[in-house]
């Protein structure tokens, strides 16, 4: 019998750590769903589903108060396989003051934002000696905090907290300073742009994060992962064609894009829904100063997003040919 050799356990423990998480979501809300159901109508143990809506209920707002994360989660030698299988590599171009806060804009999206699940939720990609004594907030879709169990394994993991002006607010003015909340910009109407050699960005109406950073005050930093999108392949229906016409009218509907992605499978040269082993590279830029304006124009708000997005441009433009673009490739915003 032939034993694996040490770098294919390598390789089968990264592919593990991969499909964990991203099934981790799926997997957790489905057992919650068919567990209750199962408990309150086929057994006389329905107090224990009575017991977990009440924890949820009083427990509703934490995901807006900071969250509830566990350090030792983020050091779980697991998110080492996260992020060598790509591999990830995150990159400063100036240092952070901990007596400050900052937003840090991120793009692209991508499919699922590995790298910035990588960078920012883990310890493993040495968030903590890039950025000492920052702390950093994953601000998510509130729609995460909705199940239980789910919302306690993605705030123990990532330290993710709503996305919600409320939430921002509080970590703003409520948690002290040294802290980096970590938005991506474009959501999950973006993934439409999730195709290999893509540099469109949906960022031309999403100027509330600017907003919000000019009511406090806050520096406002670009960054941009460099090959997050190209970890998976979509199939593209023909314009006007029934699908077509459904993803758009679906999109309009609830502003997700349902694209048709595919990667790799369990092999390396089969298909399936895990990304391609594809290294990515994150760089944070330099900090944006905003005044503080509390309640700013839309005029206003325009002018400094016009500001935001030039900054954007040339932190792109400065490095691009470096990780396999030409030179006259353009940021596309959209």
């Amino acid at each position: 019998m032939v034993l694996p050799s040490k770098k294919d356990l390598k390789i089968s423990l990264e592919v593990f750590a991969i499909f964990q998480w991203a099934l981790s979501a799926f997997v957790i809300v489905i057992t919650v769903i068919a567990v209750n159901l199962y408990l309150v109508v086929f057994t006389p143990y329905w107090p224990i589903t009575v017991l977990i809506l009440t924890w949820l209920a009083f427990d509703w707002k934490t995901p807006e108060r900071g969250g509830r994360r566990f350090t030792c989660v983020r050091q779980w030698c697991l998110w080492k396989q996260y992020c060598d299988y790509f591999p990830l590599k995150l990159l400063k171009t100036h240092d952070l003051s901990p007596s400050l806060n900052y937003i840090v804009a991120c793009h692209p999206h991508g499919i699922m934002s590995h790298s910035w699940f990588g960078h920012f939720a883990t310890e493993m990609s040495g968030f903590s000696k890039t950025f000492p004594g920052m702390t950093p907030y994953i601000l998510t879709l509130g729609a995460f905090f909705w199940v239980p169990f789910l919302r306690e394994y993605v705030m123990s993991i990532a330290g993710a907290c709503s996305v919600s002006q409320s939430s921002i607010d509080f970590l703003l003015t409520r948690r002290g300073t040294g802290n980096m909340l970590m938005v991506v910009v474009g959501g999950l109407a973006e993934c439409k742009y999730g195709l290999p050699g893509s540099t469109t960005l949906f960022l031309k109406s999403r100027t509330g994060l600017v907003r919000t950073a000019l009511q406090h005050g806050v520096a406002l930093i670009p960054a941009y992962s460099f090959g997050e999108t190209e970890l998976y392949n979509q199939y593209i229906f023909t314009p006007g064609g029934f699908i077509n016409r459904f993803q758009k009218w679906f999109q309009s509907m609830v502003h997700i894009y349902p694209c048709a992605f595919y990667g790799r499978g369990f092999t390396e040269n089969s298909l399936g829904f895990l990304p391609y082993a594809r290294p990515i590279t994150t760089i944070v830029g330099k900090p944006l100063p905003l005044p503080k304006i509390e309640n700013p124009s839309k005029k206003t708000v325009a002018k400094y997003h016009a500001i935001y997005v030039d900054a954007l441009r040339q932190l792109f433009d400065q490095y691009k040919t470096k990780f396999g673009f030409s030179e006259a490739q353009e940021l596309v915003v959209t």
